[in-house]
């Protein structure tokens, strides 16, 4: 694509006269940048790429996209916001990808990941070709891809999406964090369906506040759009007991649909009865009920079933397709994951890392548990330390055994993060053990269980790696679990 017709799309208020060269790619990395490529300078929180542009323009870029001027052999395009204007110019050279697929994002601070693999699942097993973009992978058709983020940056999205229509996928689902909101990685991006789940406390390391938080979360719903198409109908789903689902009504001109239990919604859940391999209920909408027996134990999983069902129907698939397939569905790695080792007590690895989401695990693990209830808690470092103590409460408040350890700590000492979890505890007379080191946490854990027991390992659910000091090493809870019970043999 010509350099002037890309810019085209910027609508800058002073026109590109320079020399109008071929552009093959665009790069915001330098280490990427090949001949042709325009290469994007962008501040980021520990580099800037402007610092970058003079190695870009050696490596054959033939032109950059800067915030200030630079003195290079190459075309230097200055724009106000060069993160604002990547999105725009990475939605016009993959040709608008996102409006020839049937997107679907769902964002909330618990059940993301869950509800967009059971979302995929459904379409898969209708028949569509699939994509996902998540906080585990993105897969494009059948094949799987690591991310680094829950939600990529634009330029990355877009590619992402480019690849999707180039493999034939007709069903994107994506988990669009509030970071990628604020920060605007998914301009640009055509959603046919918006998905909220639900809105407790977390990232307030970055939101401060929870107004902030929720406002961002607000903007998929208001990039819903502001018009009408009889054609390709969009719709914001809501989880009618959530508070926040009124403010994202009031966000959105697309038609909303929503779930609940507790209160009135188009699609409901009744008679919900759970027992320790799975739950049963009845979803309720129109004047039709319909008998659903999923895999998944809680309270939270009938919400994320719920938010499933509806972003399908509302998808016009038919609803004795998405419960089969929901039915179908054992589990997703990390949540509520069973670790089975021929031992006599139940082992159990989830990603709950905020308040709702520990307090919602440990209360649905009273359900069934027979005796006692071990917890493996830790919170992050370079994160929302206000949730610390809550963690620490909770812990003690549902869990018989609570013992506190290290998740991943990044920058931060892990014993000053231990010392903030147990200020959330200290002269409560809870009981509660602290063990720095994961894996010992872990191994006490199972040493002292009996028949009959459950530990809940906490907090990192699928990842396969631990963050100490600004070094990664292999860690993965359920391995880590593994083998603590096969040496206990």
């Amino acid at each position: 694509m010509k350099l002037k017709k890309l810019l085209e799309s910027l609508h800058l208020i002073i026109p590109y006269e320079g020399e109008d060269r071929e552009i093959t790619s665009i790069e915001n990395d330098n280490r990427k940048v090949q001949n042709g490529s325009l290469f994007i300078c962008i501040k980021g929180y520990t580099v800037d790429g402007h610092d970058f542009a003079e190695s870009a323009a050696a490596s054959g870029a033939a032109a950059i996209l800067a915030e200030r001027p630079l003195k290079l052999d190459v075309p230097v395009i200055v724009v106000n916001d060069t993160t604002r204007a990547m999105a725009v110019l990475a939605d016009t050279f993959f040709e608008q990808p996102s409006k020839k697929l049937h997107l679907i994002g769902i964002t909330g601070t618990n059940g993301k990941t869950t509800t967009s693999h059971m979302i995929e699942k459904i379409f898969a097993d209708y028949g569509r070709i699939t994509g996902l973009i998540g906080t585990m992978y993105t897969k494009i058709a059948d094949k799987l891809i690591e991310t680094k983020n829950t939600t990529p940056e634009s330029l990355t999205l877009q590619k992402n999406f480019k690849q999707m229509v180039d493999a034939g996928v007709e069903t994107a689902v994506m988990e669009v964090s509030s970071h990628a909101l604020d920060l605007g990685r998914v301009h640009g991006c055509d959603f046919d369906v918006a998905v909220f789940t639900n809105l407790t406390q977390d990232h307030l390391d970055y939101h401060k506040t929870m107004d902030e938080y929720q406002r961002a979360k607000s903007l998929l719903f208001a990039q819903l759009g502001n018009t009408f198409n009889q054609q390709k109908a969009k719709f914001a789903v809501l989880n009618a007991d959530d508070p926040a689902s009124s403010m994202f009504k009031r966000s959105t001109a697309a038609h909303v649909v929503t779930y609940g239990i507790d209160s009135k919604a188009d699609i409901q859940a009744e008679n919900i009865q759970m027992s320790a391999s799975g739950t049963e209920f009845e979803v309720v909408f129109g004047n039709r009920r319909y008998p659903v027996n999923i895999q998944f134990i809680g309270k939270f999983s009938v919400y994320n079933v719920l938010a499933s069902i509806s972003a399908a129907l509302v998808s016009e698939l038919p609803i004795e397709t998405i419960i089969h397939s929901l039915e179908s569905i054992k589990g997703v790695a990390g949540r509520f994951e069973l670790v089975q080792a021929g031992q006599d007590f139940t082992v159990i690895v989830d990603y709950a890392h905020t308040p709702d989401s520990l307090e919602n695990v440990l209360k649905t693990i009273q359900h069934f548990a027979q005796k006692k209830i071990f917890v493996v808690v830790g919170c992050g470092g370079d994160r929302d330390r206000t949730k610390r103590p809550l963690m620490a409460q909770i812990a003690c408040q549902y869990a018989t055994d609570p013992i506190f350890t290290s998740d991943n700590p990044r920058s931060e000492n892990p014993l000053e993060i231990l010392k903030e979890m147990e200020s959330g505890v200290q002269g409560r007379n809870y009981i509660y053990r602290v063990i720095p080191d994961r894996k010992e946490a872990i191994g006490e854990a199972v040493k002292q269980a009996t028949a009959g027991d459950v530990i809940l390992i906490a907090g990192k659910g699928h990842e396969t790696y631990q963050i100490i000091g600004s070094e990664v090493y292999d860690f993965d809870d359920r391995l880590v679990a593994r083998e603590a019970i096969e040496e206990r043999k």
